[in-house]
């Protein structure tokens, strides 16, 4: 275990992790709700630090991230548990357990980095569960990946403070952050959280340069309504994230909402309708084979750029301009 930041010692004994907006008051040899940061003695350990659960050279395409160096092989890695306890939650055997449930390993920062060269990836990707939940190790990771040339990309659902974000974001280059909904009930009636804390971490992103891209989970009944969708496109756009690609992505039954059927192909192309009316300019469907819905055109004058197939990508010498109108696409498509 390793002492975590981010934290206040009560003289009772408990402290009060600060890490995020749950400010969970932690008795001795107890977990917050996370799971993974515990009380010994009065002060607060992370259980996560470089014990990691999951490790795997993936396309950055899979993340998802479409602008940001696209056919790329990111390192990717995580270790157990998660602040949210969403119902529809698909890694729940990982990110609903403490690091201490289940099988892992150690990796050190410098391993990290020496893993991701070995495998040739161009960047570290922390991701599977939520990263913001083991901040301290992936600002340590992040800072040894950046001093040897590597990009970091998180993967998050962004419940996190402002202190602690802002001290991870000099490190993050791009991030993919899950906006479940746009309605503060959906949030606590789903996840157990609250939705103003991931706007304010996606403005807090925003204005640190880190390069955004955002997926919208479509639930049949839950998060699929169009009063829902226009409101969460009308405050992108309003905020400045009419460029960041919005990945539009159809729900499976998982875990808890095994009830529920898949969400119908129909509602996606609806979605992806109402988020082009709105303003967005680079909409994509997510979790489908349907033709065309992970290609990026030009929104200017309508040209292919990026062909994706799976998580194939031929994007030839693409480099953000296109080759026949000459408009600047949005995104970091180079080193």
């Amino acid at each position: 275990m390793k002492e975590a930041a981010y934290y206040i010692s009560n003289p009772d004994g408990t402290v009060v992790c600060v890490l995020c907006p749950h400010r969970c008051k932690i008795d001795e040899a107890k977990c917050g709700r996370c799971r993974s940061r515990m009380n010994r003695g009065g002060h607060l350990y992370s259980l996560a630090y470089a014990r990691i659960c999951a490790m795997h050279a993936d396309p950055m395409e899979k993340k998802p991230l479409f602008h940001f160096l696209p056919g790329a092989t990111c390192f990717s890695i995580a270790s157990a548990g998660c602040n949210l306890s969403c119902l529809n939650c698909q890694n729940w055997s990982v990110s609903q357990v403490s690091p201490m449930e289940i099988p892992s390993q150690t990796l050190l920062p410098e391993d990290c980095v020496r893993l991701a060269k070995k495998y040739g990836c161009s960047a570290v990707a922390y991701t599977y569960t939520e990263p913001l939940t083991y901040l301290e190790y992936v600002r340590d990771c992040a800072s040894a990946c950046q001093e040897a040339g590597l990009k970091n990309v998180l993967v998050t659902a962004g419940y996190v403070n402002e202190a602690p974000l802002r001290d991870l974001l000099p490190f993050i280059d791009a991030v993919n952050i899950d906006l479940k909904s746009f309605s503060d009930e959906v949030y606590r009636k789903v996840s157990r959280v609250r939705l103003q804390p991931i706007l304010d971490t996606l403005l807090a992103m925003r204005d640190a340069g880190v390069w955004i891209e955002i997926t919208r989970l479509l639930i049949p009944g839950i998060s699929d309504g169009e009063e829902d969708i226009r409101a969460m496109c009308h405050w992108l756009m309003e905020h400045g994230f009419a460029d960041n690609p919005l990945h539009i992505s159809r729900f499976f039954p998982r875990y808890k909402l095994q009830n529920i059927d898949a969400t119908p192909l129909s509602a996606l192309l609806s979605a992806w309708r109402m988020a082009q009316e709105e303003g967005m300019r680079f909409v994509y469907i997510g979790n489908t084979s349907l033709a065309d819905a992970e290609n990026t055109y030009c929104p200017k004058c309508g040209s292919l750029l990026v062909k994706r197939e799976g998580y194939a990508v031929s994007s030839g010498s693409f480099s953000g301009i296109c080759p026949a109108c000459g408009a600047d696409i949005a995104g970091v498509w180079t080193f």
